[in-house]
């Protein structure tokens, strides 16, 4: 069921009205059979493997303070983390290992019969299993407690807004909020379907209309040259943002109007003056997780100088490879480790000052050049992330620089590949994305607008829904991070 359907826009209200209509002991099975219901609508089969990890990880978290000895606990952590790892593993990289042994062992001439096996990856299996890892290791460092019911804690793993595509939520912060007392207020709600609005427009107008174009270039390579491809790569910035920001929105929108709190995902990353702070502003809940569970433990920033570059690096190329089971998502993952080394061996006690200070200082001159700079490194590596193979990739690089001897041509014959048409009307929607990011980072435009006295506010709500229904792609597309 995607959030841009017919489906969830009766299956929403449905769920809010009865939510509220029951008795407050009760909104939590509310909860959980809609998130049960919502997950289904994928694929009823795949419910077993969400109830398995949800199953695993709520046995190990009863178990671990059961034993004294840290030995017994770590080993039924471990275990707990093998058995969701496995299925993740099965599911998500089994045809990518083989294939990949397959070709390293044909090159030693060594033939090898691949397995056949027809799997379709289940939808959110990388969110909700690292949303239970975080869990069952939080109960054995002993900074949560586990949860004996294990209905509420299944809708803890499954809760409907953000299960596909997060936040990755951590326990602290979900799990007392599913069965708390709830109260609504309008204020509350009222900011929740803001929020939902704007991630709908970031979503069907700018994310879909952007990535007609960039599937039109990189379905086709070979018809391209130039300049489209470096729009090309701009456009995917641009549409991968607002497809999963977009989706964020939506989900902690949603979550508003039962009175429950998800964690910020984004923060303005385009706006980033460094790479290190485009990672705590982009897909934060992910970024957190890799930073707790993978870079701290790892030994993180408190090693020498070689090992930290290291926990860097074998940190994002991991995350690349949660992203998806292609090489192409492990050398974005590598780049951007390699891009955060190079930024720490040069400028890291100028970022740790400016971290501690709340980020560089913004406005000026020097901040736009580097949010500039920051902008075109992330781009060129979002070209690996889109492309469908690792010589697609180089191939769209290698052909960008193509006719630049002359640039006026160069800039014209790489506009001429789009329609024009639909370029002008995507200019007001991207100029206003920009305005919102920038507000955001001081304060938060919605709100801004909620204060406005009642006139001027209902005009820009009445504008806005114009402004969506006139630009809006009613073809409907999964987002992006669906596959994931």
């Amino acid at each position: 069921m995607l959030f841009n359907s017919l489906a969830f826009a009766i299956f929403l209200p449905i769920v809010f009205f009865l939510f509220w209509l029951v008795p407050q002991k009760y909104r939590w099975i509310v909860l959980l059979i809609s998130s049960y219901y919502f997950y289904m609508s994928w694929n009823v089969k795949y419910v077993v493997l969400i109830l398995f990890t949800t199953f695993v990880s709520y046995c190990s978290a009863l178990l671990i303070p059961r034993y004294e000895k840290k030995s017994s606990k770590l080993t039924i952590m471990w275990l707990a983390v093998g058995a969701s790892l496995f299925v993740l593993f099965f599911f998500k990289y089994l045809d990518f290992a083989q294939n990949t042994l397959i070709r390293v062992l044909n090159s030693f001439a060594i033939q090898l019969h691949p397995l056949t096996l027809k799997i379709m990856l289940p939808v959110g299996i990388s969110f909700y299993t690292f949303q239970t890892l975080s869990y069952v290791i939080d109960v054995y460092k002993g900074e949560v407690e586990p949860e004996r019911n294990f209905f509420k804690y299944a809708t803890f793993v499954s809760f409907f807004p953000q299960l596909v595509a997060g936040p990755i939520e951590r326990t602290k912060n979900l799990l007392p909020q599913i069965d708390c007392e709830h109260t609504f207020t309008y204020e509350k709600a009222s900011y929740g379907i803001k929020l939902m609005a704007w991630g709908f427009f970031k979503k069907i107008v700018i994310a879909d209309n952007l990535g007609s174009m960039v599937d039109s270039v990189f379905n086709h390579p070979d018809e391209y040259q130039g300049f489209s491809f470096v729009l090309a790569v701009l456009f995917f910035t641009v549409q991968i943002y607002c497809d999963f920001s977009g989706y964020s929105d939506i989900a902690i929108g949603t979550a508003k109007l039962f009175d429950i709190d998800l964690m910020t995902n984004f923060k303005s990353p385009y706006f980033s003056a460094s790479i290190q702070e485009f990672w705590r502003r982009w897909h934060i809940s992910l970024s957190g997780w890799f930073r707790d569970y993978v870079y701290i433990p790892l030994g993180g920033s408190r090693v020498s100088k070689i090992r930290h570059y290291i926990n860097l690096c074998v940190t994002f190329l991991l995350s690349g490879l949660w992203h998806g089971a292609a090489f192409t998502y492990i050398v974005w993952g590598g780049l951007h480790g390699l891009m955060q080394c190079v930024e720490s061996f040069f400028f890291g006690k100028k970022l740790r000052s400016e971290h501690k200070e709340g980020g560089a200082k913004k406005g000026t001159l020097v901040w736009w050049i580097r949010v500039v700079v920051v902008f075109i490194l992330v781009a060129g590596a979002w070209c690996f992330f889109r492309a469908g193979s690792l010589s697609q990739a180089v191939y769209v690089l290698g052909h960008s620089v193509q006719g630049m001897g002359h640039p006026l041509a160069y800039i014209k014959n790489g506009f001429a590949a789009f329609d024009k048409g639909a370029l002008l009307w995507l200019v007001f929607p991207l100029i206003l994305l920009g305005i919102y990011d920038y507000t955001a980072l001081t304060k938060d435009p919605l709100m801004e607008i909620s204060g406005l006295r009642k006139p001027i506010r209902y005009t820009i709500y009445y504008a806005f829904i114009f402004i969506t229904l006139l630009l809006a792609s009613f073809n409907s597309q999964e987002f992006v991070y669906f596959q994931f």
